[in-house]
């Protein structure tokens, strides 16, 4: 078998009612250079056997691997573990790429990749067609995570498109026992330190939100993940450039952990100044998370 290009994986758990979505657009690539990886991230429904009639139809090159319940940067750990494209990009078991999505990836990496790429960024857009935030600057060709917000204040998703032998050089996500790590944004961030991205203002991937999506729920996120979230934090303050960023993750940092009970909050912190500055801050947003009855993003 010739060896593709992309690796498309998408981490699941219990979406067998959503995730053929994923598979129909696949289907209507004009440009099948594309591997498809499932992580199952112990699925108690019908997934796996939807997956396989879809591996017996044989229209296009499917892998599923099945594994324990650990969330879902777990499963990225997972498929980064079996990834051996030159490129990769999730697509979300609610999500679905647009139909030429595959096509654009390949060619525009091809005209206009050089070594200091990670890997490339495109647009999200709704099931209106709606682009999500903003489209680029024109002309715009690099760019890096960390510029959507503080550059550009663009608030919207996009979709990342990463090099396989980038994301190698770089540690998976912290796993911690019985919880589930937050945020893919670290591995980004960090990456953001040593490369930029291809700016590609096209439309790559549909974004539908579920009623049972992780941005629905962040409030039980914060009280069931507080160990996984410290550490995230923690990591945040380490990579942020400016005081604000640096306070403002310092605040999340405290919270966390005094949601986890951990001890030694400003001992562990790399900026113990900030940390101690951020204390009854921390302390308002842990009595607001534990109190309130709201589900929503706090960030």
């Amino acid at each position: 078998m010739v060896k593709k290009t992309i690796t498309v994986f998408t981490p699941t758990y219990n979406r067998g009612y959503c995730i053929s979505k994923v598979y129909k657009s696949l289907l209507k690539q004009n440009n099948k250079d594309f591997h498809w990886l499932i992580i199952d991230d112990g699925s108690s429904d019908n997934t796996k056997a939807l997956v396989q009639t879809w591996m017996e139809e044989g229209l296009i090159d499917i892998e599923y691997i099945y594994k324990e319940n650990g969330g879902m940067l777990s499963a990225h750990n997972t498929a980064y573990d079996n990834i051996s494209t030159e490129l990769n990009v999730c697509i979300d078991s609610d999500d679905y790429l647009t139909d030429n999505a595959i096509d654009i990836i390949i060619k525009y990496w091809r005209k206009y990749s050089k070594d200091n790429h990670a890997g490339m960024l495109g647009l999200d857009i709704d099931i209106k067609g709606n682009v999500l935030g903003i489209t680029f600057p024109e002309n715009l060709i690099d760019v890096k995570f960390s510029d959507l917000k503080r550059t550009y204040k663009n608030l919207g998703d996009k979709k990342f498109i990463y090099r396989t032998e980038i994301i190698n050089k770089y540690p998976r996500f912290p796993t911690v026992k019985n919880e589930k790590f937050p945020a893919a944004g670290l591995l980004y961030r960090r990456i953001d330190k040593d490369y930029d991205l291809l700016a590609i203002n096209e439309p790559l991937c549909v974004v539908e939100y579920m009623p049972d999506g992780n941005s629905k729920n962040k409030i039980s996120q914060y009280k069931k993940n507080p160990n996984a979230f410290a550490i995230y934090r923690l990591e945040r303050m380490k990579l942020a450039t400016d005081f604000l960023d640096k306070f403002k993750n310092s605040i999340h940092y405290v919270s966390s952990c005094l949601i986890g009970k951990r001890k030694n909050i400003v001992s562990n912190s790399p900026n113990k100044f900030i940390t101690i500055l951020s204390l009854p801050f921390g302390l308002i947003l842990y009595f607001y998370i534990m109190n309130t009855k709201r589900k929503g993003i706090i960030k």
